[in-house]
């Protein structure tokens, strides 16, 4: 097991060493740091613009690979990610922003799991009840509807309630004073929200992967044994189903970091998806490429947890 999660993290570095690197070449390809200075007014004089650029690393007038190397270097020498056009630090924005996202989602994260996992089963187990068929229904009115309009729609019907109580227990901006308390006002609304729209994923998918394997000949030849049916769902179709959903949830763990933009927007957490879009705004090439970094980061860190989870389930992962 040990040289199957060393080749893995090989593997994934390499992986995460080329799409990074792919995305400095793309940001400073299509991201203009030049043109912030040139909208000024009255306009900085040129040496003063080159001066600026030359400090952050992304003078235009210095060539792409030049400015990718010395880049490079500052990041696996020295962790600096470089600094945006006004001069700003990427590690003192960057870092502090994914925390804070973290914080945002990893509790929504292990909600949408667990609760959409658990459906998936219960319903899959008891296909085409009324309980199933409202179920899904509920589930694909999650589906349809957008992020945005589902975080209006909660923070809306939160103020009714309040209104109408004359009680107010939780608060719609910020992410609190970093007391356990105001932590939990401060998240609860963002939180559920982002429960809202990441469990009916993995409802739908488990309850189609499981009742694909419920009918499979190894289940019904643990039927035919005497094996009772939750046993032999538990035990076998289960175990089977569970291995794409864990690499469905892989992916998920990406939006960790970067896939709340509208939720930060809305309650106004400065978070890694609320920067990305200012990075994008501002021209920004090295805080872009270190958000991506971010989201390639997690993204691996899921496939890797992934991986080992599916060896769990899988005896001939583990003896290849």
């Amino acid at each position: 097991m040990l040289k199957f999660i060393a080749r893995r993290l090989i593997s994934y570095a390499v992986m995460l060493f080329i799409a990074i690197s792919g995305v400095y070449f793309l940001a400073s390809s299509f991201l203009d740091p030049r043109s912030n200075y040139m909208a000024m007014r009255p306009r900085p004089p040129e040496a003063s613009i080159n001066a600026s650029l030359n400090y952050a690393g992304i003078n235009d007038h210095v060539p792409l690979i030049e400015r990718y190397w010395t880049w490079l270097q500052n990041v696996v020498l020295h962790w600096n990610w470089g600094y945006s056009p006004l001069g700003e630090s990427v590690n003192g924005e960057v870092w502090h922003r994914a925390l804070v996202s973290v914080q945002l989602v990893l509790t929504a994260t292990l909600l949408s799991i667990v609760i959409g996992v658990a459906l998936g089963v219960f319903t899959a187990t008891r296909k085409y009840s009324i309980f199933d068929r409202t179920m899904n229904l509920v589930s694909s009115f999650f589906l349809v509807i957008p992020t945005f309009v589902l975080a209006l729609l909660v923070v809306l019907i939160y103020l009714w309630l309040s209104k109408t109580t004359g009680a107010r227990w939780f608060a719609v901006t910020g992410i609190g004073d970093g007391g356990p308390l105001s932590y939990i006002q401060h998240l609860t609304l963002p939180t559920l929200v982002l429960t809202l729209v990441g469990y009916y994923g993995f409802h739908l998918t488990q309850r189609t992967y499981l009742l694909d394997n419920v009918g499979a000949d190894y289940v019904r030849t643990a039927r035919s044994k005497g094996i009772p049916q939750t046993v032999a769902i538990r035990r076998h179709a289960l175990r089977t189903s569970m291995i794409p959903t864990a690499y469905g949830i892989a992916f998920t763990i990406a939006g960790m970091v970067t896939g709340t933009v509208f939720v930060e927007q809305i309650f106004a957490i400065h978070g890694a998806g609320l920067y990305f879009i200012e990075t994008l705004s501002k021209n920004d090439i090295n805080g872009a490429v270190a958000v991506a970094f971010l989201g390639g980061v997690a993204t691996c860190a899921g496939l890797l947890l992934a991986d080992i989870f599916v060896a769990f389930l899988d005896p001939r992962i583990r003896v290849s």
